[in-house]
Parts: structure tokens; C-alpha cells; sequence
């Protein structure tokens, strides 16, 4: 065999050629007829309807539509009459004339569908404006600083709605919570809605950034001035590095002198007035020293109040010839949240029940750390042999003159201590006096409960405070916070805790629930106050129908 004859199977193999007789194992016999199975046209899905089976064609799809649009079985002529009024959705004319926080507290008060379309009171160098993102980050930034300084949530809102609707944007939500503001703006019905958060990590009194923050939104709000946002964002960049009007030195001694008149107001004389003064300070600094080693605001309550009891117990184990129980009266006075009180109930009357639940619990916190701190010092003077008489709240006594100048320096030191600007600690002072004239006309002449005297009082403080806000053009916090000093709960909350001290619980805590009674009537009087003032002034949409309510469930 030659070479090309032993080469020429394995090519025949290469090719596939095979022997025609090797077969497969499972090939059919030859002879064996088998009745051959029809192929399948084609691989079906399992879900596919067997032979025979009848079922009825479905419809035919209805064209993809809009959400917003109408069913198909809508009628018009069905339609409930209810669905839009005869006379047509009234529409709101705002008035320019009035405050920012009025204008835009009536905008949030009204359904998205019902506001009027924003004026643009910005000029923008772009073409299409800012960018979005860009203006709702100033705005949370803006409301980060009025939540962060103690301002009302609905107030806060109100303010971050005029940031938004002064640069365009008309159809945002903001949202305020205690620690976390957020607010969403949605271009049109098709288009997908811009969403943005913040949360308030800390929180600090200083009321003169806050004015300055009010000052920011009003040029924002103004038509006829024109605030770049580059601009705003540089006001509000100054407003942050600006430091507290008062040096630290200032802020101790006004404790002190806070301490030393609310211990006056109570019935104390100058050797009390300097031993409530000294243990206020003393308190004041050991608070810093707790807050610069990072510990919680409870400890620091609990320190600061401390100190003050520690004075009146020593000057009764002296047998010092005064009235010690005013001097931890005093120091109590210096450390009572009425900030937080007035701020929580008003956030609660405003139907703003989450943030007012926090800020009331946050209340009671420090309450139960002054609570703690006084009580430790009490239960080892007792121990000691000190000797407290409870009854002695029944007898203060009345002089007006010193009490009216007492009250005057409590409000005065009480704005320093809230880092108030200097041009409204005068109008704060007097408001402060006017409040505790009124009171003591209505308590010591005219026999009215201290409820009801504290309640009309600090509704007077409230109506005073919202027409200087109104005629400055700021917020009523300055006017009112310092003011409803003199009405603190200072005494009921002292005689409350040396009840308690003494074993009889039944009446601490029925002087303790007098204190709370009477804060409530004091942030309760404060919020109907600039309520009331709202009544008379002009308010916009007023031609419409009168103004929105807050809420109008009814309960429901």
C-alpha cells in the first residue's frame, strides 16, 4: 500500500464520511414499522392554552393616558355638585403691604391647587433662573438657623416658603419637624418632584442671629430688593461667623442678677438679692464647666441647680436672719426652660403636634434635672437640721415699687442672657414691667387667682410682642421671651420640691402641678396675645373670605 493510499481513510474520516453500517444504539430495527409521531411546529410556552379550549378574546387595551385625567366612566353630568362650588374657587390677593410671615403663613394655609402663582421678586443673571438644588439648600440652611435659635415651626415654615417663592419656586412643601427639616418642590404634574433634607444637630440661644436671619428673608421678600442667591448666601455665610453681642463675663453676671431680682420679687432683701446673685453665678459656671467636658443638658440643669439651694440651706443652718427660701427661689428663676415652654405650646396650638410633643419632653427633661439638683441639696440640709416652712408661699410680702423695679431688671438681664440685640432690651424691659403691673393689679388688689392673673398678663405680653415684631418687621420672640420672665412658676416649683423633701408628697405634688399650671397659662397667654393682635391688624386675603385657620377638622 502506498503512502497516499494509507492517507486517504484518515482524509474520508476527517471529512465525516463513516461507515454506513455502524449505527446508534438507540436507532430503530430494520423491520420494526413504528407509527411515527408528528413533529412539533415549534417549542411553545407552558402557559399557553391547550387544543380545544375556548376562551374568550380580552378586550383591547385602553391608550396609556395621564394619572391626572378622568376615568372613562366619568360623567360630567354625574358628578357630585360638591366637587367644585357654583361660584368657583375664591381667589387669594395677597396684600404687600403686610409682614412676610402673614403673606406666607396664608400661602401654607391654603391647598397647593388654590395659591396664586409666585412673583419672582429676584432678578437672576441666568437665563432660567437658579438652580434648584442650590436655592432649597439656602433655604434649609435658612430655617436650620430660625429652628436651631427656639422659632416656632409654623413660623420656620413660613420663612423657608418666602426663600422659595421670592426665587420662583411655587409649588414646594416645606416640612418642620424638632430636629429635621425637609422640603420638596415639584415643577409641574409630569415632572418627577426635587426633594432635600436637613437635620439641626445643635441648638443655641442668640437672638440676635436670629433677627439678622429675619432681616435676610425680608430683602429676599422684598420686591424692591433685589438679592442675588450668590448674595444671600454670603449674608447668611456673615450671619454664622458673627459672635454673640455679650462677652461670658456679661452672661454670668446677668444670671446672677436674674437670680438676685426674682429673689427680690419673692419677697427677698439685699442680703438675699447678693446670696441668690453668688449662687446663681457659681451654678452658671459649673453648667459651662459640665458642657465643656460634653455632658448632656440634664447634667448641666442638674449642676447649675445646685448651687443656689446649697446657699439657702447653708444661710439657715447659720440661723441668718432672712427669708432663705427666696434665695433659692431666685436661682430657680435663672434656670426654668420658659423659652421651650412658650415654644412647644405654641407648636402644639398650631397644630404642629410632633415638634411640640418633642420640645415639651425636652421641657421636662430639664425640669427633672433642676428637680434633682435641688432636691439632693434639700434632703441633706434636712439631714443636717435645716429647717424650711412650706407655708411661707402663702405670705409674700406685697411691695409694689420694688417689686415693679425688680421685675424690670428680671426681664432686662433675661434678654442679655438671650443674646437679645441692644436696641430691643428696652421695649423687652418695659414689656416685662407692664406684665407684672398687670398681674399684681389682678393677684394682690383685685383676688384674682395667679392662673388667671398669669394667663391675662401674658396675654398682654403677647399682643405687645407681636405689634413690635409687626412694626420692626421681625420676630416676636425677642419682645416676648424675656418679658414673661417675672411670671415664671419660680416659687410654686421651690415650695413643690421642699414638700417633697419633706416627706409630704401629697402637697409637693400639688404645688407642683400649680407650677405647671401656670406655665401652661403663660404660654397659652402669650400665644392668644399675638392671635389676638392678628384679629384686628390687615391681613391679606381678608377680602376673600378672612383668613385661613390652621386646622379645620374640628377634632375629626
Amino acid at each position: 500500500m502506498t503512502e497516499a493510499e494509507d492517507r486517504k481513510p484518515q482524509s474520508d474520516e476527517a471529512r465525516g464520511t463513516f461507515d454506513p453500517e455502524i449505527t446508534s444504539e438507540f436507532a430503530i430495527p430494520q423491520g420494526l414499522d413504528l407509527a411515527r409521531a408528528p413533529a412539533e411546529p415549534e417549542t411553545t410556552s407552558e402557559f399557553a392554552l391547550p387544543d380545544g379550549l375556548d376562551v374568550l378574546s380580552p378586550p383591547a387595551a385602553e391608550p396609556e393616558g395621564s394619572a391626572f385625567s378622568p376615568p372613562r366612566t366619568y360623567s360630567s353630568r354625574s358628578a357630585p355638585a360638591a366637587f367644585t362650588p357654583a361660584s368657583g374657587i375664591p381667589v387669594v390677593r395677597l396684600t404687600k403691604d403686610v409682614p412676610w410671615q402673614d403673606r406666607m403663613r396664608t400661602m401654607l394655609r391654603l391647598p397647593v391647587a388654590e395659591r396664586p402663582a409666585p412673583e419672582p421678586v429676584q432678578k437672576h443673571e441666568e437665563e432660567g433662573g437658579p438652580a434648584v438644588p442650590r436655592v432649597l439648600d439656602l433655604t434649609l440652611r435658612i430655617g436650620e438657623l430660625l429652628l436651631a435659635g427656639g422659632e416656632g415651626a409654623e413660623d420656620v415654615e413660613a420663612a423657608m416658603f418666602a426663600v422659595c417663592r421670592s426665587y420662583g419656586l411655587d409649588r414646594c412643601e416645606p416640612t418642620v419637624t424638632f430636629t429635621l427639616l425637609s422640603i420638596s418642590y415639584q415643577p409641574s404634574l409630569v415632572d418627577d418632584p426635587v426633594s432635600a433634607a436637613r437635620t439641626v444637630r445643635r441648638r443655641g440661644t442668640d437672638y440676635t442671629r436670629l433677627a439678622a436671619v429675619y432681616q435676610l428673608v425680608d430683602d429676599l421678600s422684598d420686591p424692591e430688593t433685589h438679592l442675588s442667591l450668590e448674595e444671600a448666601y454670603r449674608r447668611l455665610a456673615e450671619i454664622r461667623r458673627n459672635r454673640h453681642p455679650y462677652p461670658t463675663w456679661v452672661l454670668t453676671s446677668a444670671s446672677g442678677l436674674l437670680a438676685g431680682a426674682a429673689s427680690v420679687l419673692v419677697g427677698g432683701d439685699l442680703i438675699v438679692f447678693v446670696a441668690a446673685a453668688l449662687g446663681a453665678m457659681l451654678g452658671d459656671r459649673l453648667a459651662w464647666l459640665c458642657a465643656g467636658r460634653g455632658l448632656p443638658e440634664f447634667y448641666q440643669f442638674t449642676v447649675a441647680a445646685m448651687p443656689p439651694a446649697a446657699m439657702g440651706v447653708a444661710l439657715n443652718l447659720l440661723h441668718v436672719d432672712v427669708k432663705a427660701s427666696a434665695v433659692i427661689t431666685g436661682g430657680l428663676f435663672a434656670l426654668l426652660p420658659g423659652r421651650a415652654l412658650v415654644a412647644g405650646v405654641q407648636d402644639g396650638l398650631t397644630g404642629f403636634y410632633i415638634t411640640a410633643a418633642a420640645r415639651l419632653l425636652e421641657v421636662m427633661y430639664f425640669f427633672v434635672g433642676i428637680v434633682a439638683g435641688v432636691l439632693v441639696v434639700l434632703y441633706f440640709g434636712v439631714q443636717l437640721g435645716a429647717q424650711f416652712d412650706p407655708e411661707a408661699a402663702l405670705h409674700i410680702a406685697e411691695r409694689p415699687l420694688v417689686q415693679i423695679a425688680a421685675s424690670m431688671l428680671l426681664s432686662l438681664t433675661f434678654a442679655v442672657l438671650l443674646q437679645q440685640e441692644r436696641s430691643t432690651v428696652i421695649a423687652v424691659t418695659l414689656n416685662g414691667g407692664v406684665a407684672w403691673v398687670v398681674y399684681g393689679a389682678m393677684h394682690y388688689a383685685g383676688g384674682i387667682s395667679p392662673v388667671a392673673s398669669t394667663a391675662a398678663a401674658a396675654g398682654l405680653v403677647g399682643l405687645f410682642g407681636q405689634l413690635l415684631s409687626r412694626y420692626r418687621y421681625a420676630s416676636a420672640l425677642p419682645y416676648t421671651t424675656a418679658a414673661i420672665g417675672p411670671l415664671l412658676p419660680g416659687s410654686a416649683t421651690y415650695f413643690g420640691l421642699l414638700s417633697i423633701a419633706g416627706n409630704d408628697v401629697d402637697s409637693g405634688l400639688g404645688s407642683l402641678t400649680k407650677a405647671a399650671a401656670l406655665a401652661m397659662a403663660i404660654a397659652i397667654g402669650v400665644n392668644l396675645g399675638s392671635e389676638i393682635s392678628r384679629l384686628f391688624l390687615r391681613l391679606p386675603g381678608a377680602a376673600t373670605g378672612g383668613r385661613r385657620a390652621a386646622k379645620r377638622t374640628r377634632g375629626f
